[in-house]
């Protein structure tokens, strides 16, 4: 009435599970080869000591290492098995901004690349601005005093944490731009920008009418209304881990956000903005 079942041998089985398992590892090993996890990024400079005249050791640890580290494997876990383990954070940003249902992943990569741009636009041996550059920025803000003086009063008076941003708009033209939270800067993830303080609602900078002159439908495949070819040049960290445990609250006047904000402004690579302008040199014409 019932068929006999066959059951094999033990030695069979074990046999042939030996002879499959070459196979498996190999396509796992395959697997992993294709997977590319997101690592935390080996700045220029070394500053396991700190940032001279910015972060301490500590400083340095909680706002690079272990930032960095817990927001990497965060979206490490958001985007496991899916085609932006193969994309860099800017990428993923980018690809994610429109998409609402994909807004841990785009908070994550946002967050790292902003992170990163932070940190790679500082050094341990500050030098002065080149005069290509001072000419051009003194253009846009009168003077870089001018400008100095917008980007920190811009970040002391941020009620939310963000970033503040030095974009260039065109020739000649550069404007301080602030993202709150982890907007982004860049003209494909404008409708993700979070240029505004919702706990205030004021002024988003120099930048604010360049980024909200246009008001239109979303459609696909297009730029956001207003989002044109801004390039983001430098910013400014005012997240809380990235200053408060060297700066404190600023009670009293002493320490805090604007002092961070000051010796940030201190410690900037000049050269590695100035090589972002693409400032084009003038050429010299026969008389």
């Amino acid at each position: 009435m019932f068929a006999r079942l066959r059951i094999p041998r033990a030695g069979a089985t074990v046999a042939a599970a030996a002879a499959s398992a070459p196979a498996r590892t190999s396509t796992m090993q395959q697997m992993m080869q294709r997977r590319s996890l997101h690592y935390v990024p080996q700045l220029a400079h070394d500053f396991r000591q700190g940032v001279p005249g910015l972060l301490s050791a500590d400083g340095y640890d909680m706002a690079w290492n272990q930032y960095m580290t817990l927001i990497l494997d965060k979206l490490n876990a958001l985007v496991a098995g899916t085609d932006f383990e193969q994309r860099d954070v800017k990428q993923i940003l980018l690809a994610t901004a429109q998409d609402p249902s994909q807004a841990p992943v785009f908070n994550h990569a946002s967050m790292a690349h902003n992170t990163h741009f932070f940190f790679k636009n500082i050094t341990p041996n500050p030098k002065p601005m080149p005069e290509s550059l001072a000419a051009e920025l003194s253009h846009s803000f009168s003077s870089v005093e001018t400008l100095r003086r917008e980007m920190i009063l811009t970040a002391s008076a941020m009620f939310g944490p963000g970033f503040v941003w030095l974009v260039k708009a065109g020739h000649q033209d550069y404007r301080v731009l602030t993202t709150y939270l982890a907007g982004s800067p860049y003209p494909g993830a404008h409708w993700r920008l979070q240029g505004t303080d919702m706990n205030t609602a004021g002024a988003a900078g120099s930048a604010a009418p360049y980024f909200q002159r246009a008001a239109a439908a979303q459609r696909p495949g297009q730029k956001p209304p207003g989002a044109l070819d801004a390039v983001p040049l430098l910013c400014l960290n005012t997240w809380e881990h990235t200053w408060l445990r060297d700066y404190g609250l600023g009670v009293g006047g002493v320490g805090g956000k604007k002092a961070f904000a000051e010796a940030w402004w201190e410690v900037v690579d000049w050269d590695a903005v100035n090589a972002a302008a693409d400032i084009p040199t003038r050429p010299n014409f026969m008389r």
